[in-house]
C-alpha cells in the first residue's frame, strides 16, 4: 500500500521547520525583531529588506507560513469564482515563493512558474525550499529583478503578495500596470489587513478595473467600494499554526494565530463572483446569527438569520468571516 502523498502545505511546513537548525532561538528571534522593524518602516524600492541567508531563513521561518495561508485563501476564492486553472504563474516580488506554494496547493499539478525578486538570498532559499517538491523543483524559475522596472513575461496567473508596501507610490502603480499587462487570465494582489494595506488594495483594484479586468473576489461587484474612507477597511483572516519561533517572538502561548490580510482577485474573463460576501466575523447570539455583508448591488447590509429559517440558520452558524453568502432561493 502506497503512503499518502504529502500536501504542498505539509511539505512547506516540514521544509521551514528545518531552516533554523543550528541557529540559537534567541538569535533567530533577534533577527526577526530587527526585520519586522525594517518591514514596518519606510523602505525605498531599491533597498532589499532581506540581505543574507540568516535574514532570509529567520524571516521565512517566521513570516512565510502566514503569507502562504493568506495567499492560499485569496487564490481559493478566485478558484471558487471561476472554473479555471492557470496554465502558468508569475509571482512578482515573490521572495522565497510563498505564493508559488499557495497556487500549487489550490491548483495541484505542474505549471511553468517564474518568481521575480531583487533579493538573491531570498531567491536562493526559495529554490532550496522548492526542491522539496518534485513538481515545483522542475517547473519554477527564480529570477533576480528590480521590482518596478521592465515588463515581465506573460503568464496566465500573476500574483503580487505583500509587496506594494515596500514600493514608492509611483512604483506601486507601475507594478500593478505591469501585472495587468502580463496576465492573460487573472491578477491577485494581497496586502496586510491594515487600513494602509486596504488602501493599497483599493488602488490596485481601481487600476485593474481600468485595465479591463473583472472583479472575481472578494467583492461581489465591480463598483466602487461602499466603505467610507477613514471609517473602516475591508480585510479578512487566515489561521496560521504557530511555530516555537512565533511563540518566542510574540510571547504567546497559543498554538495558532490569525493573519489579517486584504486582497483583490481580478480576471480578464467574466467570473462568477459571490452574490454577497461576509465582511465581518459573524455574531452568533441566542437563536440568531448576524451577518455583515457586501452585496452584489454594491452596498453593505446586515442580515439576521434566525432559527425559523431552518437550514439557512444552520448554514449561518457554520459561516466564517470572508465566506460567500448566497441569498435565499
Amino acid at each position: 500500500m502506497n503512503a499518502p502523498t504529502q500536501s504542498p502545505a505539509d511539505t512547506l511546513r516540514s521544509a521551514l521547520a528545518g531552516l533554523l537548525d543550528g541557529l540559537p532561538p534567541t538569535q533567530a528571534a533577534r533577527a526577526v525583531d530587527r526585520l519586522i522593524a525594517n518591514y514596518r518602516g519606510t523602505t525605498p524600492t531599491d533597498a532589499p529588506i532581506l540581505r543574507d541567508r540568516a535574514d532570509v531563513a529567520a524571516y521565512a521561518a517566521y513570516r512565510m507560513p502566514a503569507t502562504f495561508e493568506a495567499v492560499r485563501a485569496a487564490l481559493a476564492e478566485l478558484a471558487g469564482a471561476a472554473d479555471w486553472t492557470p496554465a502558468g504563474h508569475l509571482d512578482i516580488g515573490g521572495g522565497t515563493g510563498a505564493a508559488v506554494w499557495a497556487a500549487h496547493d489550490v491548483w495541484p499539478g505542474e505549471r511553468p512558474t517564474t518568481v521575480l525578486d531583487w533579493s538573491e538570498p531570498a531567491l536562493a532559499l526559495g529554490r532550496e525550499l522548492a526542491s522539496r517538491d518534485a513538481e515545483l523543483a522542475t517547473s519554477v524559475s527564480w529570477e533576480r529583478a528590480r521590482i518596478g522596472t521592465g515588463t515581465p513575461s506573460a503568464a496566465d496567473l500573476v500574483t503580487i503578495s505583500y509587496v506594494l508596501k515596500e514600493l514608492t507610490e509611483a512604483d506601486r502603480a507601475t507594478v500593478v500596470d505591469a501585472a495587468a499587462e502580463a496576465a492573460t487570465g487573472a491578477v491577485v494582489v494581497i496586502e496586510p489587513g491594515t487600513p494602509d494595506g486596504y488602501a493599497r488594495i483599493i488602488e490596485a483594484r481601481d487600476r485593474l478595473i481600468g485595465a479591463g479586468f473583472h472583479i472575481a473576489a472578494p467583492c461581489p461587484h465591480g463598483a466602487a467600494c461602499p466603505i467610507v474612507p477613514g471609517t473602516d477597511w475591508c480585510h479578512f483572516s487566515a489561521r496560521v499554526a504557530r511555530s516555537s519561533l512565533h511563540r518566542q517572538v510574540k510571547g504567546g502561548s497559543l498554538a495558532y494565530e490569525d493573519e489579517k490580510f486584504a486582497y483583490v482577485a481580478a480576471s480578464r474573463f467574466r467570473p462568477d463572483p459571490a452574490a454577497a460576501r461576509i465582511v465581518r466575523r459573524p455574531q452568533i447570539r441566542k437563536g440568531q446569527v448576524l451577518l455583515d455583508l457586501c452585496e452584489a448591488e454594491g452596498g453593505l447590509a446586515r442580515v439576521t438569520v434566525t432559527k425559523k429559517h431552518g437550514a439557512r440558520y444552520r448554514e449561518a452558524r457554520d459561516a466564517n468571516w470572508g465566506d460567500p453568502w448566497n441569498p435565499p432561493a
